[in-house]
């Protein structure tokens, strides 16, 4: 989040921060693989499909930064809604999201889970993309859709994944299973939240370098404080910030549509054709 901000990408602190998190990403493999308990066991990595799943969870938890995270501030800095109005722009997701989850069922006992999950996770990269295509300033319902879109993909992605993953263990390993499904789309999170934070950083701290207007914050921690008070700022600096914001999301929303792609790429490309289901359980 800090670098190319506070200092030069190319610096000690960046460096040494980076070096010391591969080093202790090693660290934490050199340990877990010792440990007689581990929080991921060595056999959830080492079979196809528990592996392919996790990898395409953790892609799920990035991209999921930037509907959660970044659109409310979107709603609020760039289309000036109130927190009333960008939580309600957001919270659209999480009503298309459990009925297709629901309704996935019926496809994926058609085409299968990989299939089911794969076209989910299609159709959440073009919906992220199209983010981009929005005007500017765009009118609310429009990015209101694209969330209501966004978690009807999603959840023919998730779910499908989820029971696929869990018909392919027995009982004694589906509670360790389903953990690592779920501790990795947090992993995924987590990074997310601090990459996609980079990006929009970087973008914003450009577009201010290179304001043609006067009147702009002098750092990047009061712009959002300044389009608080618009009215506050020259007419020029105000819509010269709010578009600095639009394109930070958008970079942001292209970024996010980058990791669905990734999640596609890992379902067709690892991920086993049909997912191997247990005999007892297919009976079920």
């Amino acid at each position: 989040v800090q670098g190319g901000v506070a200092w030069p990408w190319l610096s000690a602190p960046s460096l040494g921060l980076l070096g010391a998190s591969a080093v202790l990403a090693a660290v934490v493999v050199v340990v877990e693989r010792r440990a007689e308990e581990p929080i991921l066991p060595g056999w959830v990595w080492r079979r196809r499909t528990i592996a392919a799943v996790n990898l395409a969870m953790a892609a799920l938890g990035l991209l999921m930064v930037a509907p959660m995270v970044f659109m409310p501030t979107y709603a609020q800095s760039v289309l000036g809604l109130g927190p009333v109005g960008a939580g309600l722009v957001m919270s659209v997701m999480t009503l298309s999201w459990p009925i297709s989850a629901a309704l996935s069922q019926h496809v994926y006992r058609r085409i299968g889970f990989r299939n089911s999950a794969a076209v989910g996770i299609g159709l959440a990269a073009v919906i992220l993309y199209s983010f981009s295509l929005l005007p500017h300033p765009a009118r609310p319902w429009q990015p209101a859709l694209i969330m209501l879109l966004l978690g009807a993909a999603l959840g023919l992605f998730q779910l499908p994944l989820i029971v696929g993953v869990q018909s392919t263990v027995g009982w004694a390993e589906r509670g360790t299973t389903t953990a690592s499904v779920l501790f990795c789309r947090q992993v995924g999170q987590s990074v997310g939240a601090a990459l996609l934070a980079a990006v929009a950083n970087a973008t914003i701290a450009a577009r201010l370098a290179d304001a043609p207007v006067p009147g702009l914050p002098d750092h990047l921690d009061d712009v959002a404080k300044a389009l608080e008070r618009p009215e506050l700022l020259p007419r020029a600096a105000a819509d010269y910030l709010r578009e600095a914001v639009a394109a930070a999301v958008e970079h942001i929303f292209l970024g996010a549509s980058a990791a669905a792609v990734a999640a596609l790429l890992i379902l067709l490309l690892v991920a086993p054709r049909r997912f191997p289901v247990l005999p007892e359980l297919r009976e079920e």
